[in-house]
């Protein structure tokens, strides 16, 4: 199978910073941001399957700067690795002060969609720039880290109780 270039999987949106967008904090409610994110890298995933994919998790989500009224938002996302019926995607967002024109790195994470159909192949990936190199070359170490992860989760969940509180 042929390898797909990670910049054939960029998936960019941009967003203007609105009143509405934000919280009491007077910079963009998180809740919205993660609503971009999934939606936004929900594409490159896409791209990569070509079959309907599902998110199943976000991870490292790094607030590094926050977005106030009128910044716009640009989200780039791209697959960042492939495995068997897994694919793991990046996110960066930079946010721009409209008034002066400065950019900022404001948020960066992983999020990992998991292919809904069985026997399905996925395309290896080549990264395509620097950036992308830098990125994808962690994949392996990330993964085995979320499957770790899951593994603890897992157990996690056989100890919470599904009962209702007051029920006791």
């Amino acid at each position: 199978m042929e390898a797909l270039k990670v910049s054939q999987t960029l998936s960019v949106n941009n967003h203007r910073v609105f009143s509405s967008d934000l919280n009491e904090h007077d910079t963009v409610f998180g809740g919205k941001i993660l609503a971009i994110i999934d939606d936004n890298s929900s594409i490159p995933a896409s791209r990569v399957a070509r079959v309907q994919t599902v998110t199943a998790s976000v991870d490292q989500v790094n607030f590094i700067l926050p977005f106030q009224l009128q910044d716009s938002m640009c989200t780039e996302s791209y697959v960042s690795g492939v495995g068997h019926r897994s694919i793991e995607v990046f996110t960066k967002i930079i946010g721009e002060h409209l008034a002066t024109g400065e950019r900022f790195l404001g948020l960066t994470c992983f999020s990992s969609f998991v292919v809904a159909e069985r026997g399905i192949t996925l395309p290896p990936i080549e990264p395509d720039k620097p950036e992308y190199q830098y990125v994808c070359q962690g994949y392996e170490q990330r993964q085995a880290e979320r499957m770790a992860k899951l593994k603890r989760q897992e157990a996690f969940n056989q100890n919470i109780s599904l009962a209702f509180p007051w029920a006791d």
